[in-house]
């Protein structure tokens, strides 16, 4: 049986290939996962994406039901204290990504709340980020 990952995209990440193409890229999130999956043949990749905090809350308090999760939870990453609260519960390994480098960007974007609950954080290196955290968590076993 293939090792799960839930990748969980939070706000205005449904808008990627359309919003701020200079610092997000071209693709749709979507565009992305049909390159991605044939990667990992053998690993079950799940995506979920909302704009609603309490949705992104539901699906986070489900990740111990998978292997692992990747986290791009966008705007929610620097105000977000419940889902902080969240990820502090999950007993599964949990990577947070972000598409553009936050700390070359605006003050407000620098501070991370969730990412002391997660293994790691990858940020800057565009959608490529998504696929480290895969490579991670297949190369630590999906250790929590």
């Amino acid at each position: 049986m293939a090792n799960k990952i839930q990748i969980i995209n939070g706000p205005n990440l449904n808008m990627l290939g359309q919003r701020e193409p200079e610092i997000y890229g071209s693709l749709s999130f979507e565009q992305y996962l049909e390159k991605l999956r044939p990667k990992f043949p053998d690993i079950d990749i799940l995506y979920f994406q909302s704009n609603v905090e309490g949705e992104i809350i539901n699906c986070l308090q489900k990740v111990n039901d998978y292997d692992a999760a990747i986290i791009n939870l966008a705007g929610y990453s620097h105000t977000s204290i419940s889902i902080a609260d969240t990820l502090k519960a999950i007993d599964k390994l949990v990577v947070e990504v972000h598409i553009s480098n936050v700390h070359a960007r605006e003050e407000f974007r620098q501070k991370l709340i969730t990412a002391s609950a997660c293994k790691g954080v990858i940020t800057g290196l565009g959608l490529d980020g998504y696929e480290l955290a895969v490579r991670y968590c297949i190369q630590n076993n999906f250790a929590g």
